[in-house]
């Protein structure tokens, strides 16, 4: 019994010595206040500064301050190491090379540079100033690497309404990101969330060889008709140090297939109006999509008109094409075939060519009045317009001529045309002929005229009428071998006549024109100028030597010309000496006389053609513009 109690007693003892030793240490670690941060964010690939900070309460002799690392593991290593004499980094660590200490009056700052994602951990700092006291603090160090931004892609083949359930529609991808980043999805900037039956979405993370992550988000959502319209987005969230970032993708338009619930046709071209002869393109299309195949047809017909993708080509069109079309949407998908379609009333404009009335030509009295019309059968309102000899004449559908005259006569255009619509455009004509006794066109009747004994005048006489006038002169006083017709002309209703007459005496003649409607005159009254013989011969005289005179000089010219050329080319020797050159000459100056003979005779004759009607001799021009009057 003493025994066991003695040997008790030193157990008891060394408890207590533990206890105490434990005290003591207790009370060690107390004096020291020692301050880390709980955590440290950098970004991956750059530098992080982890604080060590402490204070004692009582000055100690010496301070140790250690750096640790946790491991994987779970052990710890040292990383670093300094007291008063010494700081050193700890060799053969994966920190030997990347870490630095830098020590202050208040504590230490573990510096790491090139910061990896294994290094996402705890660091210790352990401090001790042996009997003044001891502590430790920790610091977990988070890393950051953003991901790259979200890369969106559609369903390329396209969405069905007519699924049960919900589809893929799009998927979402980031990459590289640390840590994991999340995905959102949108739908015209509204939040799209899981709802069931309607969206959900399935998600795969995948880490890489390198730490970072990647996300792939797929959509599979019920589209319906109206997302057709609609724009989808993804945006990513992920952290950074000290906040959250978000980046989003661009907006895609899925593509939506729906069936065919109604069609609608109408006319591409031409615009306006449609007329007979032009090219007509009638367009039909469907609201499904796909689109669906379009055909076309007549109202109550089952023909099927030829046409490509819709498109239905009516080439040079007559009023026959008028009428409704209808195109019908043949969609596997279409709601119902004898629903789902449009109609179209085409008409087509016409102008029929012009009807005038009388037609073709019209035979008038003079003094008479005609009515003519001029039209054309058209779908649309008419225009007339009347033109003579490119002149428009009047306007209306109806043209009177009122109390005709042989200036009526003629040929009168109509044009009709469709104001509404320009291209339509149609013409016709009427001849008028207007018949009548011959009519002067001069207004007098009774020409008096005054002219010297052998001179001579020239009478006239245009007349117009229908049927075309005849006209004859009858011509009493002088006689009848002394006149003679000059100019002789007709045209439509026209006649015109010119006659040359030699005065001897007193003179009446009258122009007379007849057709089987009557005659109408024209008189002229020549009154002769008797002068004495002899003045009169003297006077011819003189004026057949003036002609002789003029003639002669104009031969004596030519020969002394001519003499002093042999005379040049015989003192240069280029002519032998002869009498070949005299007999040449003497030759030119025997026909001299002839010359003057042939040139008296035509001049006689001028002075007889060209006198006029009051007598005066006038140059030829002045003869040629007086008969064609």
């Amino acid at each position: 019994m003493d025994n066991s109690r003695n040997m008790a007693m030193p157990n008891t003892s060394l408890l207590l010595f533990v206890l105490q030793m434990c005290t003591l240490a207790w009370q060690a670690w107390a004096l020291v206040d020692l301050r880390m941060e709980d955590t440290v964010e950098v970004y991956m690939d750059e530098s992080a500064e982890i604080p060590c900070l402490y204070n004692f309460t009582e000055q100690p002799m010496m301070v140790m301050i250690q750096w640790f690392v946790q491991e994987r593991e779970g052990h710890r290593v040292r990383i670093s190491f300094s007291d008063l004499t010494m700081q050193k980094v700890d060799e053969d660590t994966s920190y030997s090379d990347r870490i630095s200490v830098q020590s202050n009056s208040d504590g230490e700052t573990l510096t790491i540079q090139d910061v990896k994602l294994s290094d996402e951990r705890e660091f210790f700092c352990q401090v001790s100033g042996l009997s003044a006291g001891s502590a430790e603090g920790k610091t977990l160090l988070k890393v950051f690497d953003p991901p790259e931004p979200p890369v969106i892609e559609g369903v390329l083949s396209g969405v069905s309404v007519s699924g049960e359930s919900p589809a893929k529609v799009a998927s979402c991808e980031t990459r590289e990101g640390f840590p994991k980043p999340n995905i959102t999805w949108y739908r015209d900037h509204i939040p799209i969330h899981p709802t069931s039956g309607l969206a959900n979405m399935v998600t795969l993370l995948t880490k890489e060889s390198s730490g970072l992550y990647t996300v792939q988000s797929e959509l599979h959502y019920k589209v319906t008709k109206e997302d057709k319209d609609a724009h989808f987005s993804c945006e990513v969230s992920y952290f950074v140090p000290g906040a959250v970032r978000t980046s989003e993708s661009k907006g895609i338009n899925i593509t939506v297939h729906y069936p065919t619930t109604s069609v609608e046709i109408w006319k591409e071209s031409p615009e306006g109006l449609v007329k007979e002869g032009d090219t007509v393109e009638l367009r039909c299309q469907g609201d499904g999509n796909p689109p669906a195949p379009i055909i076309f047809n007549r109202e109550q017909s089952d023909v099927e008109l030829d046409s490509s993708q819709g498109v239905l080509v009516l080439k040079e069109v007559s009023r026959a094409d008028s009428g409704v079309y209808e195109c019908h949407s043949l969609g596997l998908d279409a709601v119902n075939h004898d629903e789902v379609l449009d109609t179209l009333q085409l008409t087509v404009n016409y102008l029929d060519p012009a009807v005038v009335v009388p037609k073709d030509s019209e035979v008038m009295l003079k003094g008479e009045s005609l009515t003519a019309t001029c039209n054309a059968l058209s779908s649309l309102e008419t225009s007339t317009v009347w033109f003579k000899d490119g002149v428009e004449v009047g306007r209306g559908h109806i043209m009177q001529l009122q109390d005709a005259t042989f200036d009526t006569a003629g040929q009168y255009d109509c044009e009709v045309t469709v104001p509404s619509l320009p291209g339509l455009l149609t013409s016709g004509f009427v001849h008028i002929i207007v018949q009548g006794v011959p009519q002067m066109k001069d207004a007098e009747r009774e020409i008096e005229l005054t002219e010297k004994v052998g001179g001579w005048v020239n009478l006239s006489c245009e007349v117009r009428g229908y049927p075309r006038p005849v006209i004859t002169w009858s011509i009493t006083g002088s006689q009848s071998q002394s006149w003679r017709e000059v100019v002789k002309g007709e045209m439509e209703d026209q006649v015109y006549s010119v006659v040359m007459l030699k005065v001897t005496t007193d003179t009446v003649a009258v122009c007379n024109s007849t057709n089987d409607f009557g005659i109408e005159t024209k008189t002229y009254s020549i009154r002769s100028i008797p002068f004495p013989q002899t003045p009169t011969a003297r006077k011819t005289s003189v004026d057949n030597s003036g002609v002789i005179i003029v003639v002669i000089i104009v031969s004596i010219l030519l020969l002394a010309i001519l003499g002093s050329v042999f005379y040049f080319l015989y003192k240069k020797g280029k002519l032998p000496c002869g009498r070949s050159g005299k007999q040449d000459i003497t030759k030119e100056k025997t026909n001299k006389d002839d010359i003057v003979v042939e040139m008296k005779a035509k001049k006689i004759e001028e002075s007889v053609l060209l006198k006029g009607v009051n007598g005066e001799q006038k140059p030829p021009n002045d003869q040629n513009s007086t008969l064609s009057s």
